[in-house]
């Protein structure tokens, strides 16, 4: 346990000048003020939560006072055991326990608060931070991996919750500790305090030699555990995958040779490690016995008692443990800095427009609605147009498709009608039976039932699947639904029915049977529009006719658009969509069935 904090405390020291350096980097480039607004978006936070810290304030300074007067009343009992004093030994046996027992008191209690603080904080954050991702513009948002994401959402948030309410009363703490401890001293000798005040910051000083070093070792370790980290995703992920290929055994001789090299990274830190903890203990240990030699000296020269000389080497130690937690302050000042800026990059994002006049539009909902694009362009950002120029109508009752080779834009149509992205010209619009139009947006999107491409089955049971998007939904519901999707056919076949569990990504199900699940509980949903994108794919023709007819069916005005690179359905479509080349072109009657023919 020592070493671990020896290890510890050089590690900061270490740290705690690059820090320094950084700060004046800043300072110099102007850039400071960013780390300063940084912190203002922490402590509105730590805000909401300023009397529990101003009593963790409070609790601190009591813990190092006892701790201090437990200290002193030791000095005072060794004195009475060795004779020099006889008086008062049951006042200061009481005063030392009591003293000691009421700092652990205090300790565990702030222990305890700044834990109960710390996970508010970070459910806070994590609360808000979860909102405005779920709010944030798709296009800007998918700028980053769901991987960097989860990173900023869990480990910067974590680092943010965990300085937010500890950084403000540390410092105190650590400075009252500090100069309380250094007083004490300075009450009974001028020379040891000076000897005691001078030790912390020589280590300090001496450390910054080591930095390069530690910083490159560092470096490279963390560089070879994400790379080991990213292999070991790779495969699990692709778990099926290396098992039908018959390589496991290669992946097996794979991850033993990233292990190897992660090994030699981690073997060849630790030695330098060990060097430099034994240099930093030799230093420590001198600065120990000048101090140890100079109370010897005081003692047999009879200037102090042995209680003195104990104090004095407790409380030298203490003094340099506060100064540590002084200057570590700085680090964890830095490190919560880029935290609060990495998660601010996602809360500063765009957000989705809103139009809170679509609220009105709910009233028709059983009349249906049309939606309607008009001479719409759209590219991503930094690409190619992907969308010039097109027009495209569905109105409520009729199945509308979109053909077209892969890769052409369908998907980007279903995007801009659920107004994750808009059009950089032209319009897209939902319009009532009264004739009121209102633009795609973000409140339109609970008027659309959407079944995306890829298996969206989440492990669970299928009724809790079915009730992610109805979570009051009925057993009747379900089932009916289930039948509208031609899925129950299978279900009700299944030890539990509705109630069977399938793992993550639809483990345990066929590609056609996760299709219809996820079908189903668009059809639970029973928005008034459907987006079915490449959502029949895995079906047979005639299953996939089946379920386009219950759908129409289940509600007579419903409007629903299909994409499809396969035209099997074509004549059940009332109106026929090809994107190619940027272009929408609406096919005629004739072209439509010479493409279901050709199919």
């Amino acid at each position: 346990m020592k070493e671990n904090e020896k290890t510890n405390e050089t590690a900061n020291k270490k740290i705690m000048f690059e820090s320094l350096d950084i700060l004046v980097k800043k300072w110099k480039n102007g850039t400071l003020g960013e780390v300063l607004d940084d912190w203002r978006w922490i402590l509105s936070y730590s805000a909401r939560y300023k009397g529990a810290i101003a009593f963790y304030v409070f609790l601190g300074i009591m813990s190092t006072s006892l701790g201090l007067m437990s200290s002193v009343a030791g000095k005072y009992l060794i004195d009475i055991i060795t004779g020099y004093q006889t008086s008062k030994l049951l006042t200061m046996v009481i005063i030392m326990v009591g003293g000691s027992v009421f700092s652990l008191t205090f300790d565990s209690v702030i222990s305890r608060i700044s834990a109960k603080i710390s996970i508010s904080i970070n459910n806070d954050i994590q609360a808000d931070i979860f909102d405005k991702i779920m709010d944030a513009d798709w296009l800007k948002l998918s700028q980053y991996s769901n991987g960097d994401i989860l990173n900023r959402f869990n480990g910067d948030i974590g680092t943010v919750s965990n300085n937010a309410i500890s950084w403000l009363p540390t410092i105190i703490i650590a400075i009252y500790r500090f100069f309380a401890t250094f007083i004490v001293i300075l009450h009974y000798d001028v020379v040891m305090a000076i000897i005691a005040l001078a030790s912390a910051p020589f280590l300090l000083l001496f450390s910054r030699f080591l930095l390069k070093k530690q910083r490159e070792y560092s470096r490279k370790t963390r560089e070879m555990a994400s790379e080991l980290m990213t292999f070991e995703t790779e495969a699990f992920y692709n778990y099926d995958t290396i098992k039908s290929f018959g390589v496991a055994p290669h992946y097996g001789k794979k991850m033993r040779w990233w292990q190897e090299k992660f090994k030699d990274v981690s073997l060849k830190y630790n030695l330098f490690t060990i060097k430099t903890n034994i240099l930093m203990s030799v230093i420590g240990m001198a600065v120990q016995f000048i101090s140890f030699g100079y109370c010897l000296y005081r003692l047999w020269t009879h200037d102090i008692t042995y209680g003195t000389m104990t104090l004095f080497l407790q409380q030298r130690s203490s003094l340099t443990s506060a100064f540590n937690s002084i200057v570590s302050i700085i680090p964890s000042f830095l490190n919560s800095s880029v935290s609060a800026h990495r998660i601010r990059e996602l809360v500063e994002l765009p957000k989705e427009v809103h139009i809170t006049e679509s609220a009105e539009l709910n009233r028709y909902a059983k009349q249906g609605y049309s939606i309607n694009m008009r001479a719409v362009d759209f590219g991503y950002a930094g690409e190619k147009k992907v969308i010039t120029k097109s027009d495209l109508i569905a109105n409520p009752g009729e199945i509308v498709a979109l053909v077209g080779p892969s890769g052409e834009g369908k998907t980007t149509v279903i995007r801009i009608l659920l107004g994750l992205v808009r059009p950089q010209n032209g319009s897209a619009v939902i319009r009532a039976c009264d004739g009121r139009e209102i633009p795609v947006n973000a409140d339109t999107r609970y008027l659309f039932a959407y079944v995306p491409q890829g298996n969206t089955i989440l492990s669970g049971t299928i009724a809790e699947n079915m009730r992610m998007v109805k979570g009051d939904a009925s057993d009747d519901e379900i089932v009916e639904a289930l039948k509208i999707a031609c899925a129950w056919e299978f279900v009700e076949k299944l030890p539990d029915t509705i109630n069977s569990k399938v793992g993550e990504r639809g483990r345990g199900l066929s590609e056609g049977q996760a299709q219809r699940l996820a079908i189903a509980r668009a059809v639970l949903r029973d928005a008034p529009v459907l987006l079915l994108d490449e959502a029949t794919s895995a079906l047979d023709v005639t299953t996939e006719r089946r379920v386009l007819k219950n759908i129409v069916r289940q509600m007579p005005n419903k409007t629903c658009i299909v994409t499809t690179h396969r035209p099997s359905v074509l004549n059940l479509c009332q109106r026929v969509y090809r994107v190619v080349d940027t272009q929408i072109t609406e096919l005629g009657e004739e072209e439509s069935s010479r493409m279901a023919m050709d199919f």
